[in-house]
């Protein structure tokens, strides 16, 4: 059994990865950061329990479901592993909890991958949400919350002339010298052709150019076959969060917002 990592590692990766997907409303709440994007995420929709809130830890849950719900949008809390006594505290006030998400952090590439042509762009336009969603709707505050960041880069592979969306895309983006991947989705009609690694190294390439020597992806416990891939890559885990969200109302019957 690995030990686990040191909580200052982890307060420091966590911060800098919030540096790249952020809430539309950003708000200091002690040590914790208060995020709200219009439901779309539930990164840039959650607080970021790191450190120690201005108040004691009843008071606090009690402030964080305050100050979500002032904005119309479920009270939820973005856990990693060293933040114990809060994770408890959330949970004493029936706050409940979704499955562990995997940070792994590797090398900024190159990696082995096919010569398929990736297009790189500064925004993500309509052919790239659409093949980011899936079908699926996306909130009106997706691409406003998807370009908060500094230099955003939106990777696709189009085999298909518009208006067809990409069959594959991907997001990263790099605070200091990390670069953090996200969104990667494959048309589960194209995977297996290695358009994910396509995208990465693609999104890589850029960012050592700009000075990136790392890399930082999030990933579902559950996603075997995106965990394997990363592996293969190079990739190891540095530690878990989770999410926990607030009892609603009874009559907000809000579903959960897309990771």
């Amino acid at each position: 059994m690995p030990a686990p990592p040191d909580p200052a590692s982890v307060t420091a990766l966590e911060r800098l990865a919030a540096r790249t997907w952020r809430g539309l409303e950003e708000q200091p709440y002690g040590d914790w950061l208060l995020r709200a994007g219009g439901g779309f995420t539930g990164r840039a929709n959650s607080v970021l329990v790191l450190g120690n809130p201005p108040a004691g830890l009843p008071a606090a849950v009690a402030d964080v479901t305050r100050w979500y719900r002032e904005r119309g949008l479920p009270a939820r809390a973005c856990v990693p592993g060293p933040a114990a006594d809060a994770d408890a505290a959330l949970a004493a006030a029936g706050w409940g909890r979704d499955e562990d998400t995997v940070v792994l952090t590797g090398p900024a590439g190159p990696w082995p991958c096919p010569d398929v042509p990736v297009v790189l762009a500064d925004a993500p336009d309509e052919v790239w949400l659409t093949g980011y969603r899936a079908g699926g709707a996306l909130p009106a505050s997706a691409t406003a919350v998807l370009r908060r960041a500094e230099q955003p880069r939106f990777a696709s592979v189009r085999p298909y002339p518009p208006p067809a969306p990409a069959v594959a895309v991907a997001r990263g983006a790099v605070a200091e010298d990390v670069l953090v991947i996200s969104a990667v989705t494959v048309d589960e009609r194209h995977r297996r052709r290695g358009l994910a690694t396509a995208l990465m190294t693609t999104l890589a390439a850029d960012a050592r150019s700009r000075g990136a020597r790392c890399c930082v992806l999030q990933v579902t416990a559950s996603n075997a076959p995106a965990l394997a891939l990363y592996a293969r890559l190079g990739f190891t885990e540095h530690h878990r969060y989770h999410y926990r969200t607030a009892p609603p109302p009874a009559a907000d019957s809000r579903g959960p917002a897309r990771r």
